[in-house]
């Protein structure tokens, strides 16, 4: 499903190329839809699913690939504790200013979900974002996700997984090992984003599969009772980390309940 405009490009940030595509908006008073990554994920590994979305509410969308994954500039290793408090904070704001955007969705898969929490209510007081779409979101660590990980690591190292990998990533080393290598640093252990919760304030989507294997219901049970805006929480049954995936039609439709309740809100819903 590519059927809307679109194009590929690149952005460039301090000297640091990020590639990104774009999704021409049908109404240019919607918000736009900022698409984050999981932390082996990357513009290509969304496939299709942010041109059903942007079918669905006729809303423009931005994919992008953090530093370090698909064809964007390397990253140095190993990654910082801290390095997704430098995407929230730091580089997705600079990501939104250099595309020209003031009103935005965030849909964060994952690493990207947490990334997107921690500029809700970190970077962005509200004025730029006004939804929130979280899929599988981590606001602290978890043994069962560590176990993951630790998987993931062997996977890597004894099955196909660098080969089908290195399809999507120019630096597949560097992609893998920037991810697996930070989250099973014994200082991360302590991670935690729960201080930017209840400056979240604008309308806010969980999503989480029963069977996800890197987080418990301990993940969206904190975000419900500690974000200040309204929240709603979809649990969906035979479904691992990648809800979009595992249940496509379940995550698209309230993804799209979401985004529309934010363009009436907003006054600019658009003609479906």
């Amino acid at each position: 499903m590519r059927d809307r405009d679109s194009h590929e490009g690149v952005l460039t940030l301090n000297a640091v190329d990020l590639e990104y595509r774009w999704i021409a908006p049908r109404d240019g008073s919607a918000p736009v839809l900022v698409f984050l990554h999981e932390g082996l994920g990357s513009v290509s590994l969304w496939r299709d699913y942010p041109d059903a979305v942007a079918e669905a509410t006729g809303c423009g969308a931005l994919v992008y690939s953090r530093q370090g994954y698909g064809t964007s500039a390397p990253v140095p290793l190993p990654r910082p504790v801290s390095y997704m408090h430098t995407e929230g904070l730091e580089v997705l704001p600079a990501v939104l200013d250099a595309a020209g955007l003031d009103r935005v969705v965030l849909v964060g898969h994952s690493d990207g979900a947490s990334i997107s929490l921690i500029h809700a209510g970190g970077a962005d007081p509200g004025s730029q974002v006004k939804g929130l779409v979280l899929m599988a979101p981590h606001v602290f660590n978890e043994e069962v996700c560590v176990a993951s990980i630790r998987d993931a690591k062997t996977a890597y190292e004894t099955t196909r997984l660098r080969e089908l990998l290195g399809r999507y990533h120019a630096d597949v080393d560097g992609a893998f090992w920037g991810w697996n290598g930070v989250w099973l640093n014994p200082d991360f252990w302590h991670w935690n984003i729960e201080e930017y919760l209840p400056r979240v304030t604008v309308p806010t989507l969980v999503i989480q599969g029963e069977d996800d294997e890197y987080g418990t219901a301990r993940q969206y049970e904190a975000i419900a009772a500690q974000i200040a805006g309204p929240c709603r929480v979809e649990v969906l049954p035979a479904c691992k980390h990648s809800p979009h995936k595992d249940q496509r039609a379940a995550t698209l439709a309230a993804t799209v309940d979401l985004v529309r309740g934010v363009m009436v809100t907003a006054g600019t819903e658009a003609a479906l």
